[in-house]
């Protein structure tokens, strides 16, 4: 019998990453810079490969989204009118012995104390005193908490003065907010309808942690999608998403100390748990994308916003939550914005940024109904680990595998010959990886053992292995064998892309 073992920490899955070449420090060759990391060459193919598929499902085959890509800097009028500039900040605690600066959410969380981010500065500074909490590096006794602005700033141009002062974003929202009314005009568009971005965004975290989750440079996918301030519970794809099934932690369950509940989201919708359709259906919707990709649902939830957790502008928030090695957290928040945004950027802007509706010849505020907002990172971290597997059936052949949905491999097809100095079957290899990689994205390797390359695919995800051997020069047949199930099966060549071509995209299923 074969035991599985997840990864076990946050530490670990560091150390698989940059073992693997997905993921490592950047600048480590100088030690490092916290809160920013590089890419390899796998974990640049997996991240394109999950902002290919998000912008595929809900920008690409949806009629009433479309995208954008903003600028990184923009005027900072824009952060004033977001409320950015006078209120985008993180409780700050200092180390009164070392001076070493933490952040206080994170300390009391860190001692068993619940949303912790939702806390005053006041009772921050009671918990902290009553705890008994000191300086994790020093052990000194710590300061007040003060609030800290999370933004980078920059300055634009030659000369540096006030008037020259910008930021880098610390949110990709605010670019379609104050491109609302040209992109909607261009294209036509009539509510209800999204807007979508992908972009890096800046936040200057105090403490960056939990390797990928808390960065300080990191990429978003984010939808506004936009309806009549009428009409948030208009939606007319509910039949859609009605049935599917949840992990729903209510602001109501929390409240009384209740476990988390699974519940039909029309349920959630006829109890007036979830506040409006169209907020529901992209809770649904962003919810099973990850189910479909693979995310076993058991490690994943909706939780709502308690009271005095949520943002002053949101009338409901819930995020997608994920049971990481370091605990339930945060994968995606989708809020109810209401009229917030764009009223700001009209008062700011002095501008008309409202929509005409041509049937009944009035304007209106465009409300955003939804604001499905998602780190790559975060997606990057959870698709690692909720297909990373430790096989081990008692004997020193112990496996490490990558379970991921095949849409996600980085690499979809390995290309091995059977001996690397056997010129016949080189050169066929060759030939069979050249006409794949048309195709795929192929990866030959011919060095060590047949077992061993078996072994790198797939600790790396690859899905399937062709093996070329002495009966492919015979009768142009290869072996393919599945990652999963570590079966083999013999292909025809000239049959072998249209078969791949089926099994990775889920229309057949391997079988001998």
């Amino acid at each position: 019998m074969v035991k599985e073992d997840k990864i076990a920490s946050i530490a670990d899955l560091a150390s698989f990453c940059k073992k693997n070449g997905f993921v490592f420090q950047s600048g480590e060759i100088y030690g490092g810079l916290a809160g920013f990391w590089d890419y390899g060459p796998l974990g640049a193919e997996l991240r394109n490969n999950i902002k290919s598929l998000w912008w595929g499902a809900f920008v690409r085959k949806r009629e009433d989204v479309v995208g954008i890509d903003g600028a990184i800097i923009t005027h900072p009028m824009v952060w004033k009118a977001s409320g950015h500039v006078d209120s985008f900040t993180d409780p700050l605690v200092d180390c009164l012995k070392c001076k070493e600066r933490h952040r206080a959410d994170n300390m009391l969380e860190d001692v068993g104390v619940e949303n912790a981010d939702a806390l005053s500065i006041e009772r921050m500074d009671e918990l902290i005193q009553k705890k008994k909490i000191k300086c994790p590096k020093c052990k000194g006794d710590l300061g007040n908490v003060r609030r800290y602005n999370l933004m980078f700033r920059t300055q634009v141009g030659p000369v540096e003065s006030e008037s020259s002062i910008s930021y880098l974003r610390p949110e990709t929202a605010q670019l379609i907010f104050s491109n609302f009314q040209f992109v909607q005009k261009i294209n036509r568009m009539k509510l209800p309808f999204g807007i979508a971005q992908i972009g890096r965004s800046f936040r200057n975290e105090i403490s960056p942690r939990n390797f990928l989750f808390r960065d300080r440079e990191f990429e978003q996918m984010e939808i506004e999608f936009f309806v009549h301030p009428d009409e948030y519970n208009k939606c007319p794809f509910m039949d859609e998403v009605n049935e599917l099934v949840l992990n729903a932690y209510s602001s109501e369950n929390q409240l009384k100390k209740q476990k988390m509940k699974k519940i039909a989201l029309k349920e959630l919708v006829k109890k007036k748990i979830m506040k409006a359709n169209w907020q529901a259906y992209w809770i649904a919707k962003q919810y099973y994308w990850f189910i479909e990709l693979g995310v076993s649902p058991d490690n994943l939830r909706v939780r709502q916003h308690l009271p005095d957790e949520k943002s002053h502008y949101a009338l409901d928030t819930w995020d997608i939550e994920y049971q990481f090695p370091f605990g339930w957290k945060e994968l995606q928040g989708i809020a109810n914005r209401t009229t917030f945004d764009m009223t700001q950027h009209m008062k700011y802007s002095k501008k008309d940024l409202q929509y005409f509706d041509e049937e009944t010849g009035k304007k209106v505020v465009p409300y955003v109904v939804a604001e499905p907002s998602q780190g790559v990172e975060r997606a990057f971290l959870v698709f690692i680990t909720d297909s990373y597997r430790k096989e081990n059936s008692g004997t020193k052949d112990e496996r490490v595998v990558l379970k991921l949905h095949p849409k996600l491999s980085p690499i979809k097809i390995a290309v091995f010959p059977l001996l690397k100095n056997d010129d016949n079957l080189v050169k066929k290899s060759r030939e069979i990886f050249n006409e794949l990689r048309e195709h795929f994205e192929t990866f030959y390797d011919s060095s060590g053992s047949i077992g061993r390359r078996y072994r790198r695919m797939d600790e790396v995800g690859t899905p399937y292995c062709i093996t070329v051997d002495h009966k492919t020069i015979e009768d142009n047949t290869v072996t393919v064998r599945d990652r999963d199930s570590m079966e083999q099966m013999r292909v025809k060549t000239d049959e072998l892309v249209n078969y791949l071509r089926e099994l990775l995209s889920g229309k057949i299923k391997f079988s001998k």
